[in-house]
């Protein structure tokens, strides 16, 4: 994947990723290898979470859909390889926090998902995606 094509977002914004009758992906071993370094990625790539989450769904019976979904998320770390966490200094001295919910949008289970963020001052100090 070294020299693909970056894309912008981590995700499709049409279509959810779910449990699908799609041709088994090749390697599983190396699926889960990659979904886990992925994770570690979201330590200090927030913006990409929510999309490592979807696809470790699907660790134990990944497909070639899935596997799409995470090369796409390696094409856009590619893009956005200069992107992170800044900390700032700043005057402001509140804590902010954002939360997300949307009941049933998981395609197998039908639970519902979630996504907080707490900022203090103007920098992200937590954030979590279920």
């Amino acid at each position: 994947m070294t020299n693909c094509k970056p894309y912008p977002t981590p995700v499709d914004t049409k279509p959810k990723l779910g449990a699908c009758n799609d041709i088994p992906y090749e390697d599983p071993t190396k699926y889960r290898r990659l979904a886990s370094t992925l994770q570690y990625f979201t330590l200090t790539r927030p913006s990409i979470s929510d999309a490592v989450q979807q696809i470790c769904l699907h660790m134990h019976d990944p497909k070639e859909k899935h596997m799409n979904a995470l090369k796409r998320i390696l094409r856009c770390l590619k893009g956005t390889a200069d992107f992170g966490l800044h900390l700032y200094k700043s005057t402001i001295t509140t804590l902010l926090s954002y939360t997300y919910a949307d009941w049933g949008d998981c395609l197998d289970t039908r639970r519902s998902t979630s996504r907080y963020s707490v900022f203090f001052n103007d920098n992200l100090i937590s954030w979590s995606s279920k």
